[in-house]
């Protein structure tokens, strides 16, 4: 695998854009590179092939994705010419067919099911850009990302005849004998519907500090809501085996990791799909409820995993996130509280709260069975912290529906929550939906859920304020961290704006987070002085901003 020079190996850059699903995905291809003799750079103009490891869930995700690898294309035109581009992940899983035309300056495209070949597609994204250039194929220029992005966004609602004719004759029918012959063309390795699930043995080099890991215990979904495209992307639910989980937690645990993450689209799932004879996927809560009963005592759910962990040997954090609502059951609020090492925070997104919106939305939980399971979870696990996530502006939201969605967030009062504008999605049932509403008011509508939501943040932070917690610290706050506190995550919606008091934040402090914050989503806290980053402390509450607490050593 030289690309220029026998005496050094081919250097990879990757970037890897949304979730930490997909993350996870580019911490294989990082292992797979490393177990083959590559080497990884984190500088893109040193590097014989860039990665980019793209998000397709929503449009803004989906125009980052676009954005940077047109970037990418540009800086390989200004430094590196010889530099092979590859694109991963969901993008190239969503449009595989249409990639190719609309982003001709990338070498190969691949999906979910090759990530364990990268080793082998970086071999030859590098021998086609080769020929490229021999062939002085250059890269398109200049005021391209709004083409792709609004020719991405309409594909899958226009794909006429005419646009097939178009695809299977680019000149429009004029005579191509007089031009050059075409390049090669980019490799295009993707599965339709993927099937692929990291295991134990898969190569993974973790892109988390040492201190905290995500564990993929299921990949794929299998649920019918409206506004997504997941199941398209993703394939449907497949589990990971029971013992090959708990084999890679203990070994992360013996490298050091204090807090495990798991995640997947639908991890109340995790198992279901592992019993013997299933025919059918269960989305809807009575069914799904009597399917786990019934299941014979050798088959695996998300309450044998959360035991088995939990047994595990030393002092670490079990953090539980992507649980659907759908699929929650009594043994598993029994199972959280019975279970020390699992973190007391749920993120359960609930998208909305009005019945009809839930139908439309096809979430299969009504507005009584969310009031119930939310007061059955509070009850059953004392000190709980609920997070979820909602979506304003869906399709034919009347503004009496908002409103009981503003007076549910206040009532409720949820430690944790973010607000999505509704995002229309081509090749989506909601996309078609009449009653589409205007950007202005989504946006609008947002601001309100999001101010309603501040109102119950401030209070929440304050109940905090005296209490000693347990803490994991993450590492020293640097002075721009202090001066402007703040997250904005597209999977998770806008959670802090601009810290009014971050004035409190003055001096040395370490970042920290307790039960109730998951890594790069929730608050955190702020301890005055030094402690050892990567490690448990107990630290007591003096203060808060509106998000996040003010600590220090207890």
């Amino acid at each position: 695998m030289e690309p220029n020079s026998t005496r050094r190996p081919v250097r990879v850059g990757l970037i890897s854009l949304g979730c930490a699903k997909n993350l996870v995905d580019a911490e294989v291809m990082v292992g797979t590179l490393l177990r083959d003799g590559v080497e990884i750079t984190s500088d893109a103009r040193d590097a014989d092939v860039v990665i980019v490891n793209t998000c397709s869930f929503i449009d803004s995700a989906q125009e980052e994705s676009v954005d940077t690898i047109l970037e990418s294309a540009a800086l390989r035109e200004s430094s590196n010419r010889g530099q092979g581009i590859i694109v991963s992940g969901c993008l190239p899983q969503r449009f595989r067919a249409e990639l190719p035309k609309l982003l001709p300056e990338v070498d190969a495209f691949i999906g979910i099911d090759q990530v364990s070949r990268i080793s082998t597609i970086v071999r030859e994204a590098l021998a086609r850009r080769a020929q490229r250039l021999h062939g002085k194929a250059g890269s398109p220029r200049g005021g391209r990302k709004a083409a792709v992005s609004a020719r991405l966004a309409a594909l899958e609602a226009a794909k006429s005849a005419a646009a097939s004719k178009d695809a299977r004759h680019p000149g429009g029918g004029r005579s191509q004998r007089a031009n050059p012959p075409p390049p090669p063309a980019p490799l295009i390795e993707v599965t339709p519907r993927p099937s692929f699930i990291p295991d134990y043995a898969t190569p993974r080099f973790r892109l988390t500090p040492r201190h905290f890991a995500y564990l993929k215990i299921a990949e794929g979904c299998n649920h019918p809501c409206s506004f997504c495209i997941i199941p398209r992307m993703r394939g449907s639910h497949r589990s990971r085996p029971l013992a090959d989980l708990v084999a890679e937690a203990r070994a992360l645990i013996t490298d050091g990791v204090k807090e495990l993450n798991l995640i997947s689209q639908d991890s109340t799932y995790y198992g279901l799909d592992l019993r013997p004879n299933r025919s059918r996927a269960i989305s809807a809560p009575g069914p799904f409820t009597e399917a786990v009963k019934s299941l014979p005592a050798e088959t695996p759910t998300i309450c044998t995993l959360l035991r088995e962990l939990n047994a595990l040997p030393g002092d670490f954090w079990i953090r539980l996130l992507y649980t659907h609502p759908a699929h929650w059951t009594d043994e598993l609020i029994r199972t959280i509280a019975e279970c020390p090492k699992v973190a007391r925070y749920v993120d359960i997104p609930l998208q909305h709260i009005h019945e009809i919106m839930l139908e439309r939305m096809r979430r299969e939980t009504s507005q009584q069975y969310i009031l119930d399971l939310l007061r059955r979870i509070r009850a059953g696990i004392p000190g709980i912290a609920l997070r979820t996530t909602l979506i304003v502006g869906f399709p034919g939201e009347t503004q009496a529906q908002f409103e009981a969605l503003l007076e549910f967030i206040r009532a409720t009062r949820f430690e944790r929550l973010g607000v999505f504008t509704y995002s229309q999605e081509a090749g989506t049932r909601a996309g078609n939906m009449a009653g589409q509403l205007p950007e202005r008011l989504k946006r609008q509508r947002r601001e309100l859920a999001m101010a309603a939501q501040h109102e119950v943040a401030v209070q929440v932070a304050e109940s905090f304020v005296g209490r000693t917690l347990k803490v994991l610290v993450e590492q020293a706050a640097s002075a721009k961290a202090l001066e402007q506190a703040r997250i904005t995550s597209w999977e998770h919606g806008l959670i802090r704006a601009t810290e009014e008091h971050a004035a409190q934040l003055t001096g040395r402090y370490q970042v920290a987070r307790g039960e109730a914050d998951a890594p790069d989503i929730d608050g955190r806290v702020y301890v005055r002085g030094a402690l050892p980053a990567g490690e448990f402390a107990h630290v007591r509450i003096v203060g808060h901003t509106d998000y996040d607490l003010i600590a220090q050593p207890g």
